[in-house]
């Protein structure tokens, strides 16, 4: 493999994590306040088909960005609200919110395409051409400064420390004025929205078309990177930058391998991303405890 291939390869990687990388963040905000959103998926799902299905009818790509990320951030905030106010069992509340993602993407396959699967393609975002095969989207950038931003808003400002001592003691955080229903609400409506950004980004930033369950893991695995990292959002870029890199190869190997070998080995090759990923994660430990209260409900006294 030439050093130009492995270069396409390690930009490609940067497109690929945007993301992973995004839910990852967002989901640390998330957890960090005390609440776990395993519905990352479905705000995937949700955000890609909204943007794809406005692209389509409509030809305004920026438009419908803006609006599928507000579509995955409105299922985002049902969970929030039945996670905090109702105090409803988290994992169950995530679980639902997937399934409902999923049943309302097919219907709305069916509403807009007459058929379920696959999208017609539509108009995708602007890249940066950096010449030589080299295609850089604007995003790959803005999701690695909004990984070190959060860190920086997590671990140096008093909002930081707010959300934080949700997720380790809320009574001693209510104690100190912090209003903790609150603050776990917000905190997973923003993790909602960072990940409703990459569900938008993967059908008009990546593929150009929807198909159905889009999102292909990418929340599970966000959920694997938030633990990798030790919820540091430094060290998730790393597990992003992973997961983007193996998908770009994941791309790269049937143009090597040619005729009807790429064919045979097409379901195998497409799994490398996520085998990958998982071994490489699951054997990297950091030393990071997890927040005391995460998953459980705050129950004022």
């Amino acid at each position: 493999m030439s050093l130009e291939i492995l270069g396409v390869l390690a930009i490609n990687a940067l497109n690929f994590m945007v993301p992973i990388l995004l839910a990852t963040v967002g989901e640390i905000v998330t957890e960090r306040s005390g609440v776990v959103n395993i519905g990352l998926e479905g705000i995937l799902n949700m955000a890609a088909f909204v943007a794809t299905a406005i692209t389509y009818l409509y030809g305004d790509p920026w438009t419908a960005f803006i609006l599928g990320t507000l579509a995955g951030t409105a299922l985002g905030l049902i969970h929030a609200f039945v996670s905090t106010y109702l105090r409803g069992d988290q994992i169950v509340s995530g679980i639902g919110l997937n399934m409902v993602s999923y049943g309302a993407c097919v219907l709305g396959m069916i509403a807009v395409w007459k058929y379920k699967g696959y999208s017609p393609r539509v108009e995708t975002l602007p890249v940066l051409n950096l010449g030589k095969g080299f295609i850089l989207s604007p995003f790959a950038p803005i999701a690695v400064a909004i990984a070190v931003g959060i860190w920086f808003l997590l671990n140096r400002t008093r909002i930081g420390l707010a959300i934080r001592a949700c997720g380790e003691d809320s009574k001693a955080a209510e104690a100190m004025g912090i209003k903790v229903l609150r603050t776990r609400f917000l905190a997973t409506i923003f993790g909602s929205f960072l990940t409703a950004i990459g569900g938008a980004y993967i059908s008009l930033g990546i593929l150009g078309t929807f198909t159905q369950g889009i999102a292909a893991g990418r929340g599970f695995i966000a959920l694997t990177n938030v633990a990798f990292s030790g919820w540091n959002p430094l060290i998730a870029i790393l597990g992003a930058y992973i997961f983007g890199f193996l998908d770009s190869l994941a791309q790269y190997l049937p143009t090597v391998i040619g005729g009807v070998a790429s064919i045979t080995y097409a379901y195998p090759i497409q799994t490398l991303p996520y085998v990958g990923t998982l071994i490489i994660v699951s054997t990297i430990r950091w030393r990071a405890r997890i927040p005391r209260e995460l998953g459980k409900p705050y129950i004022k006294e």
